[in-house]
């Protein structure tokens, strides 16, 4: 399980990195500056979780359980919060926006999952 998290935050990384430098290069004279920012919001939060799936990879071999909870909630809050913020930026499909709060929400309890598991071992 742990080989799995490093992986997928490894892969997640790659995909912030490419995403931050495509909003950056390839998107900065398409979209209105509102919509980059947007963009540029889910590369950042995208980085930072899967900052947040390597410490989880770490964690998996230490205290099973709630830390194999975070790092999937993690994956979900990935693709919910930062899939629609990148969706959102690219096709100003705004209804696109009332999925965002519930990545923001599995982001969230992933915290809250990797912080149990740490502190009942």
């Amino acid at each position: 399980m742990a080989r799995l998290f490093l992986g997928l935050g490894a892969i997640s990384a790659l995909i912030a990195v490419a995403a931050g430098a495509f909003g950056a290069h390839a998107l900065r004279d398409r979209l209105a500056p509102d919509m980059l920012a947007v963009f540029e919001t889910g590369a950042r939060y995208q980085m930072y979780h899967a900052l947040g799936l390597l410490a989880v990879a770490w964690a998996v071999a230490h205290w099973p359980g709630p830390a194999a909870a975070a790092g999937w909630l993690f994956v979900a809050g990935t693709v919910l919060f930062c899939g629609s913020l990148y969706l959102l930026a690219l096709t100003g499909q705004r209804w696109l926006g009332a999925i965002t709060p519930l990545g923001g929400l599995a982001f969230l309890v992933g915290w809250a999952a990797l912080a149990w598991a740490a502190l009942r071992s």
